[in-house]
């Protein structure tokens, strides 16, 4: 299988695919600017509501000054994470129990390039045996852990445990923190009227209670929910594996946002702003409508070819093939690209562990 790159060769031609990419990255800025207008016009209990809906944490308080410097280049970084909590809407969506703990069951560090007309996307395998360092918790700080999953930092001490691992890990700051949970994101795809995705082989996965003929789909939420969560059913049934499908998504999603025509349905538009706010948990920063609007305004410039897709160098560990361990030389060449705002070079990538759902979903 080729090795994933950096550098997306399957520019789209110059018509219509290029133009829907635009119709949807301006769709975001659009439905920002109407929410905020409509905060302005009379209507500023819409503009609450949506407020109200978003949940925040004072990450900068919680972790205090003892963190990487903020690079001041224009690039921000910042860790995206799907969290599969069980309790409240998620509990029905099963793959384990209410327990009161959750898990970072997706991560994805999104460096936006100073110019915001790029950014580099590096997911990081949850199952990724890491350092964890010591976090405080809801029963007190946790001391350091060494060779622990990665997920289970977010376990440990929630949002701001997740944000000081992955700092230690790549010796970033991390400007913002979104975190979406199951739930959000299936009542999200249903919103958005599903997303079409063709598949070239089945899929059949009991776990994620997902079953695909090959061929093209239109996946509501729920199935959409089990195409991002498959492991066992494509590929070699590892992380890696899916990590490729969610990738294959988020182009997918991108593209059914630039066809449904937002801004000539304001109902739409504002069913879609209220799921989306009450599915995501932000920084402080970003913790307001305007603040988060304001933000997804300076991503519109971001076309196919700005958009740069890969997966943390890692290698599986010979003493688990259930788990993967940094490769640390390459990673270092990803992380030190970002650091730089530069492009991450193709070595870094080179020879190490990926999953074969590279082919298992097609999109144009």
């Amino acid at each position: 299988m080729p090795a994933e790159s950096t550098r997306r060769t399957d520019r789209p031609p110059a018509g219509d695919g290029r133009r829907r990419w635009r119709r949807g990255m301006r769709a975001v800025a659009w439905t920002a600017a109407a929410v905020v207008v409509l905060g302005g016009s009379g209507l500023g209990y819409v503009y609450v509501t949506l407020n109200g809906n978003l949940r925040s944490v004072d990450i900068d308080r919680i972790l205090g000054s003892d963190r990487p410097e903020r690079t001041g280049d224009g690039s921000e970084n910042i860790l995206v994470l799907g969290s599969d909590t069980r309790s409240g809407g998620n509990r029905e969506l099963g793959g384990g129990t209410d327990d009161g703990t959750a898990r970072s069951d997706t991560a994805m560090i999104v460096h936006v390039h100073e110019g915001r007309d790029e950014a580099t996307v590096v997911s990081v395998p949850r199952d990724t045996l890491v350092d964890r360092p010591a976090c405080a918790g809801t029963r007190g700080t946790r001391p350091a852990a060494r060779g622990v999953m990665f997920n289970s930092a977010y376990t440990t001490g929630g949002a701001a445990c997740a944000v000081k691992t992955v700092e230690s890990m790549t010796g970033l700051r991390m400007d913002h923190y979104l975190e979406v949970d199951f739930s959000g994101f299936r009542e999200l795809v249903d919103e958005l009227g599903g997303v079409e995705i063709t598949t070239t082989e089945d899929i059949d996965d009991p776990d994620s209670h997902l079953r695909l003929a090959a061929g093209t789909h239109r996946l509501d939420g729920a199935r959409a929910l089990g195409l991002v969560r498959t492991r066992h059913g494509v590929g070699d049934g590892s992380d890696l594996g899916r990590i490729r499908l969610q990738q294959a998504f988020v182009r997918a999603l991108v593209r059914q946002v630039g066809d449904i025509g937002l801004l000539t349905d304001p109902k739409k538009l504002y069913d879609i702003a209220e799921t989306a706010t009450r599915a995501l948990t932000t920084d402080s920063g970003l913790g307001s409508v305007n603040s988060l609007t304001a933000f997804a305004s300076g991503l519109r410039d971001i076309d196919p070819a700005g958009l740069h897709l890969l997966t943390m160098p890692v290698r599986y560990d010979p003493a688990d093939p259930n788990r993967v361990v940094p490769e640390t030389e390459k990673a270092r060449l990803v992380w030190d690209a970002l650091r730089n705002d530069e492009p991450v070079p193709a070595a870094a990538t080179d020879r190490t562990a990926t999953g074969e759902a590279e082919d298992v979903v097609s999109t144009p």
